[in-house]
């Protein structure tokens, strides 16, 4: 590992599994403290638990961004435990599927309130946290939104396009305070949103095969990768870019 993140604190949220979970064990390999936040104290704990096993730096934090009060307990803790902020990974989300004239209103408000308004709750603090020194925040957002629609994923859309909308937005505010923005849009991704309804593993692989022109998903390991370097100081002069890992499947 090249310890590209020697010495500096980062949060990764949606820390328990997939995408969340592969930047945290990565940022911690090369080398930053590590704060987890997640629904799912269980697996944040295992999270947490395989970062410490490979010599690295870790705190779990159980946190719903849907929950203000939660996430101010979040930024109270990584200040308390670290006092600064390096590096933030906006990677929480959640899906609730169905056509838009049929999708309840709370179903809606679930999604919106953690992929949108949680995404913006996180963001604001992390700003705050950075001012005066500097850091890089990326926002995962999806192909699905700006650059792709599917049926049945309005609420999922809409939101994960008002991320990206969000983030350039607020990468143009403060880029000259030394804070770097940008957003990271996966395609289909081996993780368990990738699963149409008991669906398996073979014919999630067929059914994307066929119209993903690199003919598979991406490995999560792949993403991460894209994520870690946006954060990196390889990255330094991108301000406010959506960088796409979707194998080709929105040309």
């Amino acid at each position: 590992m090249t310890g590209r993140f020697a010495d500096r604190v980062a949060l990764t949220t949606g820390a328990g599994s997939g995408i969340g979970r592969a930047v945290a064990i990565a940022l911690a390999e090369e080398g930053a403290a590590v704060v987890l936040a997640g629904r799912d104290p269980d697996r944040l704990a295992e999270t947490e638990r395989g970062i410490r096993e490979r010599g690295g730096t870790a705190l779990a934090v159980p946190t719903d961004i849907a929950d203000a009060d939660a996430v101010a307990e979040l930024f109270a803790a990584v200040g308390d435990r670290f006092g600064r902020l390096d590096v933030a990974v906006n990677n929480a989300g959640v899906r609730e599927l169905g056509p838009v004239g049929e999708l309840d209103e709370e179903a809606w408000l679930r999604v919106v309130g953690t992929n949108l308004t949680g995404t913006w709750r996180c963001l604001r603090a992390e700003v705050e946290a950075m001012r005066g020194r500097g850091g890089a925040i990326v926002t995962v957002a999806s192909t699905v939104g700006r650059h792709s629609v599917l049926p049945g994923f309005g609420a999922y859309a809409a939101t994960k396009a008002g991320v990206e909308a969000l983030t350039r937005t607020a990468a143009r505010e403060y880029a000259r305070e030394g804070i770097r923005i940008n957003t990271v849009s996966p395609g289909p991704t081996d993780t368990a949103m990738a699963f149409a309804p008991g669906e398996s593993l073979a014919e999630r692989d067929e059914r994307f095969a066929a119209v993903v022109p690199a003919g598979r998903v991406a490995a999560i390991e792949e993403v991460a990768r894209t994520i870690l370097w946006a954060c990196s100081d390889e990255a330094s002069f991108f301000v406010g870019h959506d960088f796409v890992v979707d194998g080709g499947s929105v040309l």
